[in-house]
Formats: structure tokens, C-alpha cells, sequence
């Protein structure tokens, strides 16, 4: 039984955004025509990569954006299979409270990379410090089922930080951990949102193409005496997270 009635992947255009998302809005067409039946195999990686004259790695993100629509289910050792024509909406979490900010991790998976001292110019002047001063400093990843959500960098100022330890941080929400540890109690944060774009390094961490847009939340948390206790930048998905303000 045919599985393809019009499908071939046309080569993409450099230079006309991330070449994984051009092949994924290829599929996705064809899908959503019927030129890839409900229920049919796609081409396999090989004869994609041949056919859009992308690398594997390429084909594999296009792949997966697909599967996280809800459009294909991939295979171990066989072509993906085609199981709903429409995507279904993608789930963005809002950063728009200290509430969302902590409802965001619901679920997730903080995976710590490294805990110790390192300079940041940034982060010493958020804490009224020397450029110089080594602080210290968090690293990880926040997933979900896997997935790899945010890139996350946390100083902390020498007082605090030389009061922690990497096994201190045991909940995915850290300042949580911070306040229970140290029985200091956090009254807010200032919080600073920009974008960038994802640089080769940040791109592996994150799974996307470099280039790709990235959401950055900088939360400076602040004591009840007003003093700066954390600094958290995060660099998010763009495509995980939104924001949005409501002016009076």
C-alpha cells in the first residue's frame, strides 16, 4: 500500500532561517495535505537528509519538533510513523509571577553540572562587589521527561555561597533549597527579561539549532534587610516559554 502520494523533500534555502525547522514545515505540509497518509511511514533519515541535502543531525531535530506536535511517533530501527494530521498546541509555561516561575519546574528535572567558585563581572556588580570577586556559582540544566527546557547559572555572594554545598541543592526550585539551608527567608526578586541568540555551545545544551532564539530571565533575589542573596540567569526555549503584561 503506498504510503507517499506527492512527497519529496525539495532541497532548503540557506539562509532562510534554521534549516531543521524548514524541513520540519516541509513534512509538516505534506502531512497536513495528505501526501503522508494518517498511519504511513516517512521517508527514512537517510533519504531525508539526501532529499532536503541536510546532515542527519539536521533531520533528526526536524524529526523531533515533529514529535513533540504530536504529528509523528519515532521508532527504534524503523521510519517514524505518521499519527495525527494537525499538531496539537504546544505546551508553553508563562514566566509572568514568582508563582509561574515556580510552576514552570512542575515535573521537571534540575540536573546540576558543577557547584564552585568562578568570576562574573555581571554578577559581582549585581551584588555590589568587586569585578574581580570570585563568587560562586551553580550550573545546570532544567528537563522535562528528557528535554532539555533551560540552561541555568546561579551566583551566589562569598557569604552565602561559601555557606552551601552542591548537595545542599536537593529541590529544583534552588532558592527554596537556599532559604531552607541557610533559614533565610526571600522577599522578592528584580527580575530582567531579554533575548539572544543561541551560540553553538548553548544550542547543544538546549537541543536546538544554533542561531535559535532564547528567552533570558535574570532574577536578582533579594533578603528581608534588602541585600542581594542570588542572582539566577536562565536561558530558556524560546519555544517553552512566553510572557505577557497586563497594563491598566
Amino acid at each position: 500500500m503506498p504510503q507517499f502520494r506527492a512527497f519529496s523533500a525539495r532541497r532548503l534555502a540557506r539562509g532562510a532561517g534554521p534549516l531543521y525547522r524548514q524541513a520540519a514545515a516541509q513534512l509538516r505540509a505534506a502531512i497536513a495535505g495528505g501526501r503522508i497518509v494518517l498511519g504511513g511511514e516517512l521517508p527514512t533519515e537517510a533519504a531525508l537528509a539526501r532529499g532536503f541535502d541536510v546532515s542527519l543531525i539536521t533531520v533528526r531535530h526536524a524529526l523531533r519538533e515533529l514529535e513533540q506536535e504530536g504529528l509523528i511517533r519515532k521508532r527504534a530501527a524503523k521510519a517514524a510513523v505518521v499519527v495525527a494530521s494537525t499538531p496539537r498546541p504546544p505546551a508553553v509555561r508563562p514566566l509572568n509571577s514568582i508563582e509561574d516561575v515556580v510552576a514552570a519546574t512542575t515535573d521537571a528535572d534540575l540536573r546540576i553540572a558543577s557547584y564552585g567558585p568562578r568570576r562574573s563581572p555581571e554578577a559581582a556588580a549585581a551584588f555590589g562587589l568587586d569585578r574581580a570577586v570570585e563568587l560562586h556559582c551553580l550550573r545546570g540544566r532544567l528537563l522535562l521527561e528528557g528535554e532539555p527546557l533551560s540552561e541555568i547559572t546561579i551566583y551566589f555572594p562569598p557569604e552565602i555561597g561559601a555557606r552551601l554545598t552542591r548537595a545542599d541543592f536537593d529541590d529544583v526550585v534552588v532558592f527554596r533549597s537556599v532559604e531552607r539551608r541557610l533559614g533565610i527567608r526571600l522577599e522578592g526578586a528584580r527580575i530582567t527579561v531579554t533575548a539572544e541568540l543561541a551560540d553553538a555551545a548553548l544550542a547543544r545544551s538546549l537541543d536546538i539549532e544554533e542561531g535559535d532564539p532564547v528567552l533570558v530571565s535574570r532574577m536578582l533575589w533579594r533578603g528581608p534587610d534588602g541585600a542581594p542573596v542570588e542572582l539566577t540567569i536562565a536561558r530558556h526555549r524560546a519555544d517553552r516559554y512566553s510572557l505577557s503584561y497586563d497594563f491598566p
